[in-house]
């Protein structure tokens, strides 16, 4: 493998230990365990320095206007490619939490590039995208510009259940 692959590699891999050591973080604070779960909190902070290294090392982060367009081509290869073929490997195997997160997570990643897309044509502009509160639903990762909606489009999830992301 050259190094370019192996910055690759190290940064999917820092990456996905960020996220599994945040998900083992909720886990411990819910058995009431918040030493371990700071530990966990910890290491995923360490993780994503590595990860951004990484990125910086394999010159992984341009411009915004850069920046937007990889944003949207990956979240249209989620969208358009990726996912649909999960849902059907799902469904023909009957896994239904499979399922249900491929379903959330494509719907999602439609609006994700409807966002960005607006983004970059404002950029194009020569303008940022006008000030307005953004909310995650933690339910499906529905992500909603300006105030919380009462239920969750993608999910059904209730209002209480939408992050205030600053």
């Amino acid at each position: 493998m050259t190094t370019q692959e192996n910055l690759q590699a190290a940064f999917a891999g820092e990456s996905q230990a960020n996220r599994r050591y945040l998900a083992f973080a909720l886990k411990a604070d819910a058995e009431g365990l918040p030493q371990i779960a700071r530990l966990f909190r910890a290491a995923a902070a360490a993780e994503t320095v590595h990860a951004h290294a990484h990125l910086r090392a394999m010159n992984g982060i341009g411009a915004t206007m850069q920046n937007l367009q990889i944003a949207i081509d990956g979240e249209a290869h989620e969208f358009r490619e990726m996912y649909p073929a999960f849902i059907k490997e799902a469904e023909a195997e009957g896994h239904k939490a499979a399922l249900i997160s491929f379903r959330n997570a494509n719907s999602v990643e439609k609006t994700h590039f409807s966002l960005y897309s607006e983004a970059l044509e404002t950029l194009k502009a020569g303008k940022d995208l006008a000030p307005e509160a953004i909310y995650v639903c933690d339910v499906c990762g529905h992500t909603h510009v300006g105030q919380a909606p009462d239920r969750c489009p993608v999910c059904g999830a209730a209002k209480s259940r939408f992050m205030d992301v600053h």
